[in-house]
């Protein structure tokens, strides 16, 4: 029992001894100083601005809080990719598209509007073989039907009674001068009697003084040209005949969509006349000519009318099924997409799909489809998924990162408080989703003026603001919204100016028609931040041929800060009204 005993205290010293010699040498694993390695690129950051970001520790230049290391970025991200909070996705309404499943979602992002027509291969022309008075006409209106063989008028024909009094003549000379016979009744049949007919007068012996005109096709009067009395001349029309039993249905095509299109592609026609029904028919002929008056060339789709569900003259929508390229299925994005510099045109492009981790790619634009959405030709490919509402937002995202973004195409630089980079205003990229593109583009005086328009209904509304007039606030955003309407795209020629419009529109439009039904000021003054930095812009972009002033104030909006235009350089608050209503700064002067 001694001998166990002694084996075991021997065994435990030996382990006391093991750990002591070796429980602390070069084979122990060392603590690595996580905040030291990642301390290298430690970006500090306010925790009631997140849109502050600095890098290095001190003071927010908003409110004055100690700034706090921001979060590093998410593991298996690459330099260009970055991640958005699900709060923040939800707050921003961004949402994503996957390319290729959503066109098979809906029935065609390409919609044409359209207007039915006869089909002229169907179509003829009744005339007069032979000159005289229209002494009946049995074709009272335009519209009623005929068919072939009827009587459509009685003629009193002088040239006709000369030539039957030869007919009589040649009748009893015909033993002996057949030639001259049979030259006179041929001469009758060039002015189209009928051989039925010459027998009768032959036959007969007398002399008919009017002579009948009979349908030479069935169908639709769609043109009477004559009433009863009138002279007419051999070969002069009567009336026309459409046979309404096929039809043709037009669509206008702008000049940038031509290329798209092509003879054979289904298209789908709808009719506000029969909504519940769909017609389907396929592209038949595409206008050589362009319509240079309004930039369009037509394209013709055949339509069976057996049952005259089409009158000539009905409005109609097409809408195409697919574009199909040399490549395959064309790749279509909603114009929402599409960010431009004036160069360069960039999508986000979701690279998780379990995750909200994003990444700028630029892209090859082709041809704008229904006004509203664009052709790849470069860039994406059917499968990937898209940012289509609030990429604005994803862009300021990116920037405040230091990832590539619209203007900054390398990536690598921080905003910094309100300090911006590239001609941008950062007040405008982190809260409203606009990033402001100061450079003034040439565009015509007539746009201007409209623009104009749709500036003073948004002066009307900062002025109402500043005077915590809800009711005047939401006038004046209705009438905004309205005359944002008359607004002519067309006058913009400059297919990326055209599209940058496009886009601020659709902004405008949406902040002013929020506060056009809000009741509460709060709520107005909100949406009035993310309107005017958009009407900044487009004034900035387009001009107005007014002089505005563009004012400041840091504590807007819980001290995240908010622009606005005014015509006066003198300070008066929409944000705040009587409470602050001096607050504020001129920070730029747009003539």
């Amino acid at each position: 029992m001694k001998k166990y005993i002694s084996y075991i205290v021997v065994l435990a010293l030996g382990f006391v001894l093991g750990w002591l010699f070796f429980g602390n040498s070069e084979y122990k694993d060392t603590p690595h100083n996580h905040s030291e390695k990642q301390g290298v690129n430690q970006m500090w950051t306010c925790s009631m601005h997140p849109q502050i970001m600095q890098p290095e520790a001190g003071d927010c230049p908003i409110c004055g809080m100690d700034l706090i290391p921001a979060e590093a970025s998410a593991e298996g991200l690459s330099a260009d990719q970055f991640k958005l909070t699900k709060n923040a996705m939800a707050l921003a309404n961004i949402q994503t598209t996957v390319l290729g499943v959503a066109a098979a979602a809906v029935d065609n992002p390409i919609t044409l509007s359209g207007k039915i027509y006869e089909n002229e291969e169907n179509n003829s022309v009744q005339v007069s073989y032979f000159s005289g008075r229209i002494e009946n006409l049995n074709i009272s209106f335009t519209g009623e039907k005929v068919r072939k063989g009827q009587l459509l008028a009685s003629i009193y024909a002088p040239e006709l009674i000369t030539a039957q009094q030869e007919l009589l003549t040649s009748a009893g000379l015909k033993q002996s001068q057949p030639e001259l016979y049979q030259a006179v009744r041929n001469k009758l049949k060039l002015w189209k009697l009928s051989e039925k007919q010459i027998k009768q007068i032959e036959a007969s012996g007398k002399i008919k003084e009017n002579f009948p005109i009979y349908a030479t096709v069935s169908g639709t009067v769609s043109q009477k040209m004559v009433t009863e009395g009138d002279y007419v001349k051999q070969g002069q029309p009567l009336f026309k005949i459409a046979n309404l039993n096929s039809v043709w249905a037009l669509f206008d095509v702008y000049e940038k969509q031509i290329g798209v299109f092509k003879v054979g592609q289904e298209i789908v026609i709808v009719s506000n006349s029969y909504p519940n029904k769909v017609f389907n028919a396929k592209i038949s002929f595409i206008d050589p000519v362009l319509n240079t008056k309004n930039r369009t060339v037509k394209i013709r789709a055949v339509l069976e009318n057996k049952e005259e569900v089409f009158k000539p003259g009905m409005f109609v929508q097409g809408s195409i099924k697919g574009i199909i390229t040399a490549q395959g299925k064309a790749i279509i994005i909603p114009a929402t997409a599409v960010l431009w510099t004036g160069k360069r045109s960039v999508v986000y492009v979701k690279t998780n799909p379990k995750e909200p981790v994003f990444g700028m790619r630029e892209v090859t634009l082709g041809e704008t489809i229904g006004g509203d959405a664009y052709q790849i030709i470069d860039g994406l490919k059917n499968g990937e998924e898209i940012v289509t509402n609030g990429t604005f937002t994803v862009d300021a995202a990116a920037q405040l990162q230091g990832k590539k973004s619209m203007m900054n195409k390398s990536g690598g630089e921080i905003m910094t408080g309100h300090e911006g980079h590239l001609g941008m205003d950062k007040s405008a990229s982190s809260n409203s989703g606009y990033i402001e593109m100061k450079e003034r583009v040439k565009v015509a005086k007539k746009f201007q003026e409209q623009l104009k328009v749709v500036l003073n209904d948004y002066l009307n509304l900062k002025n109402a603001l500043v005077q915590d007039q809800t009711e005047l606030s939401k006038k004046s955003a209705k009438s905004l919204v309205e005359n944002l309407a008359e607004v002519d795209m067309k006058l913009l020629n400059d297919k990326e100016t055209h599209n940058h419009w496009m886009l601020l529109e659709k902004e405008i439009n949406s902040s002013a028609s929020s506060i056009a039904v809000i009741v509460d000021v709060k709520e107005q003054r909100k949406h009035f931040k993310h309107l005017s930095s958009h009407i900044i812009g487009a004034v900035q972009v387009f001009g107005a041929n007014q002089k505005v002033y563009k004012q400041y104030c840091p504590m807007a909006e819980n001290d995240t800060g908010g622009y606005w235009l005014s015509t006066e350089n003198e300070i008066r608050n929409p944000y705040f009204g009587d409470m602050m209503l001096k607050c504020g700064e001129v920070k730029d002067t747009i003539e």
